[in-house]
């Protein structure tokens, strides 16, 4: 007989839980034992009975991913679904199971459920999660549950922005637009406010009047007086100038 992987499924998003859990059922290897879209409610069922492994979504309102395993004693394993860009999950590699980036794809799902194989059967050792948790408190300090969505004002109409697919940001004559590669949308918000206002590990400020996202970073070129050119990944090439202020942050979250 066939051990099904016993798993417990955490994500604020319905529809991303919903596409997780399809995903999970089609390989045949897994049983849904449990999910929520409520952090609160997972620490109390994760602390009540057992489970072979944990999906958690890591940035999530009130409690992140996070937060929900140093709540658990002792931690089970864990596999992270994120939005983060690669180069921000170094850490991972060696003290999670794995990590699944978003939207998450069957090949990335194949290869975690391989190696929890491996470490359920005695093949592979169990990574240590406490050294995770205590490495990412330092990388990624803002925990903060950040918007997934913008709202765009036209007439008497509102439209809400999906921020993933927003390329950057720009100001220009009063107005601060929020583009992609298929739209230009008016948002209600200072490029200030959304510094503020917008996940640090995937937006950075460029310029007084720039933000971009750096999931959608093509090439970078030297430009006159020590600043950069961005080339940015939306179909169109389309150039960003990063001022020379700005220009060490960037490479910072680029890993430069």
């Amino acid at each position: 007989m066939i051990h099904l992987l016993r798993a417990f499924l955490v994500d604020d998003e319905q529809l991303a839980l919903n596409r997780l859990a399809r995903l999970l059922e089609k390989t045949g290897r897994v049983e849904i034992a449990g999910m929520t879209t409520d952090p609160a409610v997972a620490v109390e069922r994760l602390g009540a009975e057992p489970f072979d492994v944990v999906f958690t979504d890591i940035q999530m309102p009130a409690l992140s991913g996070f937060d929900v395993l140093t709540k658990l004693d002792p931690q089970p394993l864990v596999v992270f679904t994120t939005a983060f860009s690669e180069y921000a999950l170094q850490a991972f590699e060696v003290n999670s199971v794995d990590y699944l980036l978003k939207p998450v794809e069957e090949k990335q799902l194949e290869r975690a459920l391989n190696k929890l194989e491996r470490i359920l059967g005695g093949t592979e050792p169990k990574p240590r999660i406490e050294t995770l948790l205590q490495q990412l408190a330092s990388a990624i300090p803002d925990r903060r549950a950040f918007p997934s969505r913008l709202p765009s004002r036209c007439g008497e109409r509102i439209e809400f922005v999906d921020i993933g697919r927003v390329t950057h940001f720009y100001a220009n004559e009063k107005l601060t637009y929020a583009a992609t590669p298929k739209k230009e949308y008016i948002v209600d918000y200072t490029i200030t406010e959304l510094e503020n206002k917008l996940d640090p590990a995937r937006f950075v400020r460029i310029h007084r009047s720039t933000i971009v996202n750096l999931e959608f970073v093509k090439e970078l070129h030297s430009w006159f007086s020590e600043r950069l050119m961005l080339r940015i990944n939306d179909g169109k090439d389309t150039e960003l100038t990063v001022s020379r202020d700005r220009v060490k942050q960037l490479k910072e979250k680029l890993g430069l």
